[in-house]
């Protein structure tokens, strides 16, 4: 695979390392003759710890055979998320560190979710593109407010917090785009 074809959540080998990949930062060149670089910022999966690379289009990566299964969030206890696959009904637990992007946006009973599994061993997950959740703290919705006007910071049920519209209240079910942790719209 070539090195402008790495997406979030791709796993591949690099100096006999597997990666997953958390990011990718491109960085278009300032000069007609330069190249585009693909800064890719990821964890290795045997040691925790985390990579980052930078890379032309053209280079080659070392693809690895990943298995995605569909999963279902159940908790979140001392040892990390647990999650069972849906078909075989088999759980699994990651730590919190493996997680630590992904965290914000789980709930309990969360589906849509995708688990990497690389040689029958969980490497990750994949989010939905949008999940939803619900304001726990923010100021009081402003009438007459419309949808184009200012933002405010919301805090929801899993800590996460977000800009939202005047208009949004507390205790309102909002959708939020797992890739950006932008508001999408009410759900």
């Amino acid at each position: 695979m070539k090195a402008s074809e790495v997406k979030k959540g791709m796993v591949f080998k690099v100096d006999n390392r597997t990666i997953i990949v958390k990011g990718v930062q491109v960085q278009s060149p300032s000069s007609r003759s330069g190249n585009t670089l693909y800064k890719v910022r990821g964890r290795d999966v045997v040691s925790k710890q985390k990579f980052e690379a930078s890379y032309k289009g053209e280079e080659a990566l070392q693809d690895v055979d990943l298995m995605r299964r569909v999963v279902q969030f159940l908790f979140r206890d001392g040892d990390g998320c647990t999650f069972m696959d849906i078909e075989s009904y088999e759980q699994y637990t990651l730590a919190d560190e493996v997680l630590e992007d992904e965290i914000k946006y789980l709930s309990d009973g969360l589906e849509g979710i995708y688990a990497l599994i690389v040689d029958d061993v969980l490497m990750g997950i994949e989010l939905p593109a949008t999940v939803t959740l619900e304001i726990v703290e923010t100021s009081p919705s402003i009438k007459g407010a419309s949808a184009s006007a200012r933002t405010k910071p919301a805090t929801l049920t899993t800590g996460l917090v977000v800009q939202v519209p005047e208009y949004i209240s507390p205790a309102e079910v909002i959708k939020i785009n797992t890739d950006t942790a932008e508001f999408v719209s009410r759900a």
